[in-house]
Protein backbone atom coordinates (compact mmCIF):
# COMPACT_ATOMS: atom_id res chain seq x y z
CA UNK A 1 0.00 0.00 0.00
CA UNK A 2 1.35 3.29 -1.20
CA UNK A 3 1.38 6.39 1.28
CA UNK A 4 1.10 9.80 -0.42
CA UNK A 5 3.46 11.63 2.28
CA UNK A 6 3.64 14.96 0.73
CA UNK A 7 -0.48 14.97 0.18
CA UNK A 8 -0.56 14.24 3.89
CA UNK A 9 1.51 16.64 5.16
CA UNK A 10 -0.07 19.19 3.34
CA UNK A 11 -3.25 18.49 5.21
CA UNK A 12 -1.39 17.67 8.54
CA UNK A 13 -0.36 21.62 8.01
CA UNK A 14 -3.48 22.64 6.71
CA UNK A 15 -5.66 21.20 10.13
CA UNK A 16 -2.66 22.15 12.07
CA UNK A 17 -3.23 25.72 11.11
CA UNK A 18 -7.06 26.07 11.47
CA UNK A 19 -6.49 24.24 14.89
CA UNK A 20 -4.23 26.63 16.16
CA UNK A 21 -6.15 29.95 14.32
CA UNK A 22 -9.33 28.42 16.55
CA UNK A 23 -7.52 28.15 19.56
CA UNK A 24 -6.40 31.54 19.22
CA UNK A 25 -9.68 33.40 18.63
CA UNK A 26 -11.26 31.26 21.24
CA UNK A 27 -8.77 32.68 23.55
CA UNK A 28 -9.84 35.86 22.63
CA UNK A 29 -13.70 35.89 22.64
CA UNK A 30 -13.92 39.70 23.28
CA UNK A 31 -11.61 41.10 20.97
CA UNK A 32 -12.69 38.34 18.40
CA UNK A 33 -16.37 39.74 18.59
CA UNK A 34 -15.18 42.90 18.39
CA UNK A 35 -13.49 42.37 15.22
CA UNK A 36 -16.06 40.21 13.68
CA UNK A 37 -18.59 43.56 14.12
CA UNK A 38 -17.43 45.74 10.89
CA UNK A 39 -17.47 42.51 8.94
CA UNK A 40 -21.09 41.10 10.22
CA UNK A 41 -22.35 45.03 10.00
CA UNK A 42 -20.73 45.53 6.06
CA UNK A 43 -22.77 41.85 5.39
CA UNK A 44 -25.69 42.36 6.51
CA UNK A 45 -26.40 45.97 5.17
CA UNK A 46 -25.16 44.10 1.57
CA UNK A 47 -27.57 41.98 1.89
CA UNK A 48 -30.33 43.62 3.50
CA UNK A 49 -29.85 46.63 0.66
CA UNK A 50 -29.68 43.94 -2.22
CA UNK A 51 -33.14 42.47 -0.77
CA UNK A 52 -34.72 46.14 -0.52
CA UNK A 53 -33.90 46.46 -3.94
CA UNK A 54 -34.73 43.31 -5.46
CA UNK A 55 -38.13 43.43 -3.68
CA UNK A 56 -39.06 47.07 -5.10
CA UNK A 57 -38.07 45.73 -8.50
CA UNK A 58 -40.49 42.80 -7.95
CA UNK A 59 -43.24 45.23 -6.10
CA UNK A 60 -43.18 47.35 -9.15
CA UNK A 61 -43.56 44.47 -11.63
CA UNK A 62 -46.48 43.43 -9.91
CA UNK A 63 -47.83 46.99 -9.00
CA UNK A 64 -47.50 47.38 -13.11
CA UNK A 65 -49.54 44.03 -13.87
CA UNK A 66 -52.18 45.05 -11.65
CA UNK A 67 -52.62 49.24 -12.18
CA UNK A 68 -51.14 48.65 -16.66
CA UNK A 69 -52.16 45.44 -17.39
CA UNK A 70 -49.47 43.15 -18.97
CA UNK A 71 -50.56 43.71 -22.63
CA UNK A 72 -52.74 46.71 -22.35
CA UNK A 73 -50.97 50.53 -23.60
CA UNK A 74 -52.04 54.02 -23.15
CA UNK A 75 -52.28 56.76 -25.35
CA UNK A 76 -52.67 60.48 -24.22
CA UNK A 77 -52.00 63.96 -24.89
CA UNK A 78 -49.00 63.49 -22.29
CA UNK A 79 -48.37 59.88 -21.03
CA UNK A 80 -44.77 59.74 -20.10
CA UNK A 81 -44.52 61.75 -17.61
CA UNK A 82 -41.96 59.74 -15.32
CA UNK A 83 -39.18 59.81 -18.29
CA UNK A 84 -39.72 64.00 -19.33
CA UNK A 85 -37.94 66.56 -19.00
CA UNK A 86 -40.22 70.00 -18.34
CA UNK A 87 -38.87 71.16 -21.61
CA UNK A 88 -40.18 67.83 -23.46
CA UNK A 89 -43.47 68.28 -21.50
CA UNK A 90 -43.96 71.29 -22.55
CA UNK A 91 -43.27 70.69 -26.32
CA UNK A 92 -44.92 67.79 -26.40
CA UNK A 93 -48.14 69.59 -24.80
CA UNK A 94 -47.62 72.53 -27.72
CA UNK A 95 -47.72 69.83 -30.18
CA UNK A 96 -49.64 67.02 -29.31
CA UNK A 97 -53.54 67.02 -29.69
CA UNK A 98 -55.72 65.87 -26.44
CA UNK A 99 -57.98 62.88 -26.78
CA UNK A 100 -61.44 63.51 -26.44
CA UNK A 101 -64.75 61.73 -26.83
CA UNK A 102 -64.92 62.67 -30.55
CA UNK A 103 -61.82 60.91 -31.09
CA UNK A 104 -62.60 57.91 -28.82
CA UNK A 105 -65.54 56.95 -31.15
CA UNK A 106 -63.29 57.16 -34.37
CA UNK A 107 -61.00 54.62 -33.01
CA UNK A 108 -64.08 52.61 -31.75
CA UNK A 109 -65.60 52.73 -35.08
CA UNK A 110 -62.10 51.99 -37.28
CA UNK A 111 -60.23 49.58 -35.06
CA UNK A 112 -62.46 48.30 -32.29
CA UNK A 113 -63.74 45.58 -34.24
CA UNK A 114 -59.98 44.14 -33.28
CA UNK A 115 -58.97 46.09 -29.89
CA UNK A 116 -61.02 46.80 -26.55
CA UNK A 117 -60.49 50.65 -25.74
CA UNK A 118 -61.67 52.62 -22.65
CA UNK A 119 -61.64 56.03 -21.51
CA UNK A 120 -59.58 56.85 -17.98
CA UNK A 121 -60.36 60.07 -16.63
CA UNK A 122 -60.11 60.95 -12.63
CA UNK A 123 -61.03 63.42 -10.32
CA UNK A 124 -61.35 64.05 -6.88
CA UNK A 125 -64.24 64.36 -5.19
CA UNK A 126 -66.25 63.05 -1.59
CA UNK A 127 -68.70 60.28 -1.12
CA UNK A 128 -71.03 60.37 1.20
CA UNK A 129 -73.42 57.77 2.74
CA UNK A 130 -76.14 58.97 5.30
CA UNK A 131 -73.85 60.67 7.46
CA UNK A 132 -70.55 58.96 6.72
CA UNK A 133 -68.29 60.91 4.41
CA UNK A 134 -65.29 59.52 2.60
CA UNK A 135 -63.13 62.56 1.70
CA UNK A 136 -60.77 62.93 -1.81
CA UNK A 137 -61.75 59.51 -3.14
CA UNK A 138 -60.41 59.30 -6.82
CA UNK A 139 -63.57 59.31 -8.87
CA UNK A 140 -62.53 57.03 -12.30
CA UNK A 141 -64.55 57.37 -15.58
CA UNK A 142 -63.94 54.43 -17.42
CA UNK A 143 -65.69 52.29 -19.63
CA UNK A 144 -67.57 48.48 -19.00
CA UNK A 145 -64.58 47.44 -20.84
CA UNK A 146 -61.61 48.17 -18.64
CA UNK A 147 -62.06 44.81 -17.15
CA UNK A 148 -60.67 43.25 -20.60
CA UNK A 149 -58.34 45.27 -20.73
CA UNK A 150 -56.58 45.59 -17.26
CA UNK A 151 -56.51 43.90 -14.12
CA UNK A 152 -59.72 45.33 -12.12
CA UNK A 153 -59.95 42.27 -9.14
CA UNK A 154 -63.86 42.29 -7.92
CA UNK A 155 -64.39 40.61 -4.53
CA UNK A 156 -67.84 41.23 -4.25
CA UNK A 157 -70.71 41.71 -7.08
CA UNK A 158 -69.67 42.79 -10.10
CA UNK A 159 -68.12 45.55 -12.80
CA UNK A 160 -70.59 48.03 -14.80
CA UNK A 161 -72.10 46.63 -18.24
CA UNK A 162 -71.94 48.00 -21.91
CA UNK A 163 -76.07 48.53 -21.69
CA UNK A 164 -75.46 50.79 -18.21
CA UNK A 165 -72.62 52.89 -19.52
CA UNK A 166 -74.39 53.92 -22.68
CA UNK A 167 -77.25 54.72 -20.87
CA UNK A 168 -75.60 56.61 -18.11
CA UNK A 169 -76.89 54.70 -15.36
CA UNK A 170 -75.20 56.23 -11.91
CA UNK A 171 -73.48 52.77 -10.92
CA UNK A 172 -70.24 52.48 -9.29
CA UNK A 173 -68.04 50.35 -8.35
CA UNK A 174 -65.89 51.00 -5.20
CA UNK A 175 -62.35 50.45 -3.57
CA UNK A 176 -61.79 48.70 -0.39
CA UNK A 177 -61.35 52.26 1.78
CA UNK A 178 -64.62 53.06 0.72
CA UNK A 179 -65.80 49.49 1.74
CA UNK A 180 -64.35 49.65 5.55
CA UNK A 181 -65.61 53.39 6.56
CA UNK A 182 -68.78 53.85 4.40
CA UNK A 183 -70.26 49.96 4.83
CA UNK A 184 -68.67 49.10 7.99
CA UNK A 185 -71.56 46.07 9.05
CA UNK A 186 -72.83 45.23 5.20
CA UNK A 187 -72.00 44.28 1.90
CA UNK A 188 -72.51 47.68 -0.13
CA UNK A 189 -73.57 45.74 -3.15
CA UNK A 190 -76.86 47.22 -3.79
CA UNK A 191 -76.59 49.88 -1.57
CA UNK A 192 -76.54 53.68 -2.19
CA UNK A 193 -73.62 56.61 -1.92
CA UNK A 194 -74.16 60.10 -3.18
CA UNK A 195 -71.63 61.73 -5.13
CA UNK A 196 -72.03 65.80 -6.77
CA UNK A 197 -75.39 64.95 -4.60
CA UNK A 198 -76.68 61.90 -7.19
CA UNK A 199 -77.02 58.45 -6.05
CA UNK A 200 -75.38 55.54 -7.38
CA UNK A 201 -75.99 52.48 -6.77
CA UNK A 202 -73.02 50.31 -5.83
CA UNK A 203 -72.88 47.06 -8.22
CA UNK A 204 -69.29 46.02 -6.85
CA UNK A 205 -66.07 46.20 -4.45
CA UNK A 206 -62.58 46.19 -5.77
CA UNK A 207 -60.09 43.88 -3.93
CA UNK A 208 -57.79 45.58 -1.55
CA UNK A 209 -54.66 46.51 -3.25
CA UNK A 210 -52.22 48.39 -1.45
CA UNK A 211 -50.60 51.56 -2.79
CA UNK A 212 -48.44 51.64 -6.04
CA UNK A 213 -46.60 54.46 -4.64
CA UNK A 214 -45.74 57.57 -2.55
CA UNK A 215 -48.32 59.33 -3.65
CA UNK A 216 -51.05 56.22 -5.39
CA UNK A 217 -53.53 54.62 -3.28
CA UNK A 218 -55.27 51.96 -4.84
CA UNK A 219 -58.50 51.15 -2.74
CA UNK A 220 -59.89 54.85 -2.91
CA UNK A 221 -61.32 54.63 -6.38
CA UNK A 222 -65.21 54.83 -7.49
CA UNK A 223 -65.32 53.52 -11.07
CA UNK A 224 -68.39 55.20 -12.72
CA UNK A 225 -69.46 54.75 -16.40
CA UNK A 226 -67.69 57.44 -18.63
CA UNK A 227 -70.57 58.70 -19.90
CA UNK A 228 -71.97 59.98 -16.98
CA UNK A 229 -68.78 61.03 -15.56
CA UNK A 230 -67.92 63.30 -19.01
CA UNK A 231 -71.63 64.70 -17.83
CA UNK A 232 -70.63 65.62 -14.27
CA UNK A 233 -66.64 66.54 -14.38
CA UNK A 234 -65.50 67.24 -18.03
CA UNK A 235 -64.75 70.56 -19.19
CA UNK A 236 -65.89 71.44 -22.55
CA UNK A 237 -62.79 70.06 -24.86
CA UNK A 238 -60.61 68.65 -22.02
CA UNK A 239 -58.75 65.51 -23.27
CA UNK A 240 -58.32 61.97 -21.22
CA UNK A 241 -56.37 59.47 -21.60
CA UNK A 242 -57.58 56.00 -23.24
CA UNK A 243 -56.60 52.30 -22.54
CA UNK A 244 -56.63 49.64 -25.35
CA UNK A 245 -55.98 46.01 -25.64
CA UNK A 246 -55.91 43.73 -28.71
CA UNK A 247 -59.18 41.43 -28.28
CA UNK A 248 -57.88 37.97 -27.95
CA UNK A 249 -60.28 36.73 -31.27
CA UNK A 250 -58.24 39.32 -33.09
CA UNK A 251 -54.83 37.67 -32.72
CA UNK A 252 -52.88 40.87 -32.61
CA UNK A 253 -49.89 41.30 -30.68
CA UNK A 254 -49.92 44.24 -27.94
CA UNK A 255 -47.29 46.18 -30.79
CA UNK A 256 -49.96 45.26 -33.68
CA UNK A 257 -52.56 46.84 -31.78
CA UNK A 258 -50.78 50.04 -30.39
CA UNK A 259 -49.63 50.67 -34.22
CA UNK A 260 -52.99 49.94 -35.37
CA UNK A 261 -54.36 52.64 -33.18
CA UNK A 262 -51.38 55.35 -33.65
CA UNK A 263 -52.36 54.87 -37.33
CA UNK A 264 -55.82 55.80 -36.58
CA UNK A 265 -54.65 58.82 -34.36
CA UNK A 266 -52.53 59.76 -37.05
CA UNK A 267 -55.00 60.20 -39.43
CA UNK A 268 -57.39 61.47 -37.05
CA UNK A 269 -54.77 64.23 -36.06
CA UNK A 270 -53.85 64.82 -39.61
CA UNK A 271 -50.03 63.91 -38.98
CA UNK A 272 -48.04 64.39 -41.57
CA UNK A 273 -45.69 61.08 -42.96
CA UNK A 274 -42.48 62.86 -41.64
CA UNK A 275 -43.35 64.19 -38.74
CA UNK A 276 -43.56 62.27 -35.08
CA UNK A 277 -47.46 61.32 -33.33
CA UNK A 278 -48.78 64.21 -32.16
CA UNK A 279 -50.17 62.33 -29.32
CA UNK A 280 -47.85 60.06 -26.44
CA UNK A 281 -48.51 56.32 -25.75
CA UNK A 282 -47.05 54.83 -22.86
CA UNK A 283 -46.41 50.33 -22.83
CA UNK A 284 -45.81 48.10 -19.81
CA UNK A 285 -42.29 47.71 -21.11
CA UNK A 286 -41.25 51.17 -21.31
CA UNK A 287 -42.67 51.73 -17.62
CA UNK A 288 -40.66 48.59 -16.80
CA UNK A 289 -37.62 49.32 -18.19
CA UNK A 290 -37.48 53.14 -16.55
CA UNK A 291 -38.24 51.05 -13.22
CA UNK A 292 -35.18 49.09 -13.95
CA UNK A 293 -33.00 51.81 -14.51
CA UNK A 294 -34.05 53.64 -11.92
CA UNK A 295 -33.36 50.42 -9.43
CA UNK A 296 -30.13 49.77 -12.01
CA UNK A 297 -28.87 53.81 -10.39
CA UNK A 298 -29.80 52.85 -6.78
CA UNK A 299 -28.20 49.61 -6.95
CA UNK A 300 -24.49 51.48 -8.32
CA UNK A 301 -24.42 54.02 -5.55
CA UNK A 302 -25.89 52.34 -2.41
CA UNK A 303 -24.10 48.82 -3.06
CA UNK A 304 -20.68 49.99 -3.04
CA UNK A 305 -21.41 52.74 0.18
CA UNK A 306 -22.86 49.90 2.37
CA UNK A 307 -19.93 47.89 0.99
CA UNK A 308 -17.38 50.69 2.68
CA UNK A 309 -18.37 48.99 5.53
CA UNK A 310 -16.77 45.80 4.69
CA UNK A 311 -13.60 47.33 4.04
CA UNK A 312 -13.61 49.43 7.11
CA UNK A 313 -14.26 46.01 8.80
CA UNK A 314 -11.19 44.55 6.76
CA UNK A 315 -8.81 47.35 8.46
CA UNK A 316 -9.68 46.49 11.64
CA UNK A 317 -9.31 42.64 10.68
CA UNK A 318 -5.30 43.38 9.85
CA UNK A 319 -4.89 45.74 12.59
CA UNK A 320 -6.24 43.06 15.42
CA UNK A 321 -3.98 40.95 13.80
CA UNK A 322 -0.25 43.06 13.21
CA UNK A 323 -1.31 43.66 17.31
CA UNK A 324 -1.84 39.45 17.42
CA UNK A 325 1.42 39.18 15.73
CA UNK A 326 3.39 41.72 17.96
CA UNK A 327 2.03 39.45 21.20
CA UNK A 328 2.98 36.50 19.78
CA UNK A 329 6.63 37.15 18.49
CA UNK A 330 8.07 34.41 21.30
CA UNK A 331 5.61 31.63 20.40
CA UNK A 332 6.44 32.42 16.51
CA UNK A 333 9.92 31.73 17.66
CA UNK A 334 9.60 29.16 19.48
CA UNK A 335 7.81 27.45 16.20
CA UNK A 336 10.21 28.50 13.88
CA UNK A 337 12.96 26.86 15.99
CA UNK A 338 11.59 23.63 16.36
CA UNK A 339 11.76 23.63 12.38
CA UNK A 340 7.96 25.69 11.00
CA UNK A 341 8.67 27.20 7.85
CA UNK A 342 7.82 30.38 6.40
CA UNK A 343 4.80 29.03 4.49
CA UNK A 344 3.23 27.00 8.26
CA UNK A 345 3.53 30.69 9.60
CA UNK A 346 2.02 31.96 6.99
CA UNK A 347 -0.55 29.81 6.66
CA UNK A 348 -1.68 30.10 10.26
CA UNK A 349 -2.05 33.75 10.40
CA UNK A 350 -3.87 33.53 7.04
CA UNK A 351 -6.16 31.02 8.11
CA UNK A 352 -6.97 33.23 11.21
CA UNK A 353 -7.88 36.36 9.24
CA UNK A 354 -9.86 34.22 7.01
CA UNK A 355 -11.88 32.14 9.25
CA UNK A 356 -12.53 35.76 11.12
CA UNK A 357 -14.03 37.32 8.22
CA UNK A 358 -15.72 34.11 6.86
CA UNK A 359 -17.27 33.64 10.31
CA UNK A 360 -18.38 37.31 10.38
CA UNK A 361 -19.78 37.15 6.77
CA UNK A 362 -21.92 33.79 7.94
CA UNK A 363 -23.33 35.81 11.03
CA UNK A 364 -23.69 38.83 8.93
CA UNK A 365 -25.89 36.66 6.30
CA UNK A 366 -28.03 35.32 8.88
CA UNK A 367 -28.72 38.60 11.16
CA UNK A 368 -29.58 39.86 7.63
CA UNK A 369 -32.14 37.51 6.98
CA UNK A 370 -33.54 37.74 9.90
CA UNK A 371 -33.98 41.19 10.14
CA UNK A 372 -35.65 41.06 6.40
CA UNK A 373 -37.92 37.98 7.62
CA UNK A 374 -38.91 40.04 10.30
CA UNK A 375 -39.18 43.16 8.17
CA UNK A 376 -41.21 41.17 5.24
CA UNK A 377 -44.24 41.03 8.02
CA UNK A 378 -45.29 44.33 7.97
CA UNK A 379 -44.20 45.72 4.12
CA UNK A 380 -45.98 45.52 1.16
CA UNK A 381 -42.34 45.02 -0.61
CA UNK A 382 -40.86 41.42 -0.67
CA UNK A 383 -38.31 41.32 1.04
CA UNK A 384 -35.85 37.97 0.74
CA UNK A 385 -31.93 37.24 0.85
CA UNK A 386 -31.55 36.77 -2.93
CA UNK A 387 -28.39 34.52 -3.68
CA UNK A 388 -26.42 37.09 -6.31
CA UNK A 389 -26.26 39.51 -3.21
CA UNK A 390 -25.75 36.54 -0.58
CA UNK A 391 -22.86 34.97 -2.94
CA UNK A 392 -21.15 38.64 -2.96
CA UNK A 393 -21.43 39.46 0.12
CA UNK A 394 -19.56 36.04 1.56
CA UNK A 395 -16.62 36.34 -1.49
CA UNK A 396 -16.34 40.32 -0.06
CA UNK A 397 -15.92 39.21 3.43
CA UNK A 398 -13.84 36.74 2.46
CA UNK A 399 -11.77 38.71 0.06
CA UNK A 400 -11.50 41.11 2.47
CA UNK A 401 -9.80 38.34 4.99
CA UNK A 402 -7.11 37.64 2.66
CA UNK A 403 -6.39 41.02 2.19
CA UNK A 404 -6.01 42.22 5.20
CA UNK A 405 -4.75 39.08 6.53
CA UNK A 406 -1.94 38.55 4.09
CA UNK A 407 0.32 41.71 5.30
CA UNK A 408 0.29 40.50 9.20
CA UNK A 409 1.13 37.18 8.02
CA UNK A 410 3.71 37.89 6.07
CA UNK A 411 5.20 39.76 8.70
CA UNK A 412 5.04 37.56 10.84
CA UNK A 413 6.31 34.51 8.83
CA UNK A 414 9.63 36.81 8.21
CA UNK A 415 10.45 37.19 11.71
CA UNK A 416 14.06 35.54 12.37
CA UNK A 417 13.50 33.03 15.10
CA UNK A 418 16.37 34.17 17.32
CA UNK A 419 15.08 37.97 17.29
CA UNK A 420 11.74 36.63 18.15
CA UNK A 421 13.03 34.10 20.80
CA UNK A 422 14.25 37.49 22.90
CA UNK A 423 10.80 38.84 22.61
CA UNK A 424 9.27 39.70 26.22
Amino acid sequence: MQVHLPNLTAWYKFTTAISLALDSLRAHKLRTFLTLLGVIVGVSSVVMVGAAIEGMGTYAEVTTSKVFGNDSFLVAQLANLGRTTRKERAEKLRRNKPIREGDLEYLRATTGDRIYYSPYTQTVDDVKRGNLTFEAATVLGVSATLPEIREVPIVDGRFFTDQEERNRQPVAVIGDELRVMLFPDTSPVGETIKIKGIDFIVVGVQEKLGSSGARTNQDNPVYIPATLYFKLYQRRNAGFAVFGKAKPESGLSMEEALDLTRVALRTRFHALPNQPDNFDTLTPDSIRSFVENILALISAVVVPVTAISLVVGGIVIMNIMLVSVTERTREIGIRKSVGARRSDILLQFLIEAVLMSALGGAIGLALGSGVLTFASRFSEVPLRVTAPYAVLALLVSSAVGIMSGWYPASRASKLDPVVALRAE
